[in-house]
């Protein structure tokens, strides 16, 4: 595992711990061009009540302001949580070069398993994924989040 990608993704996962903070699910992002971090995010999925708040989401829509474009070519993206469907066709459609992201999503993962969506071979952009970044501290902190509220209901 290369060092930089552990560096960035901590980054993420102090997005995530912010996220859990705010009792939403604890997934973090962060999109990365030219070795700085332009844009991070969590989930806000509860709190702003809207399905498409997810970390990828948040994190694109602010990485594609500060570059002024909706391609965001020879960046990449760091998530704590494999991306769903939903995130992975953003992150198709804005171009981003290489998703790296911590644990995997057996259920809703759209990378790995059955689900990958780069199974499709009439897509016209298909980003390199890099999984297992910080695998365990990544789960763990998920885990964490749903026996919590388990205990509370």
């Amino acid at each position: 595992m290369k060092k930089d990608s552990v560096y960035y993704m901590s980054i993420a996962y102090k997005e995530a711990e912010k996220a859990l903070l705010k009792d939403e699910t604890p997934i973090g992002c962060v999109i990365v061009k030219d070795g700085k971090v332009i844009a991070k995010g969590h989930n806000d999925r509860e709190n702003k009540n809207l399905v498409i708040g997810h970390a990828e989401l948040e994190t694109i829509s602010k990485a594609n302001k500060k570059l002024k474009s909706w391609r965001l070519n020879d960046c990449d993206l760091y998530v704590t949580l494999e991306p769903c469907v939903m995130c992975a066709g953003a992150i198709i459609q804005s171009r981003i070069r290489n998703v790296f992201y911590g644990a995997h999503d057996p259920k809703q993962g759209a990378f790995s398993n059955e689900n990958n969506v780069l199974n499709n071979k009439n897509l016209n952009h298909f980003p390199n994924i890099i999984s297992g970044v910080m695998e365990e501290s990544c789960s763990n902190i998920i885990k964490y989040y749903f026996k919590l509220k388990r205990k509370l209901h």
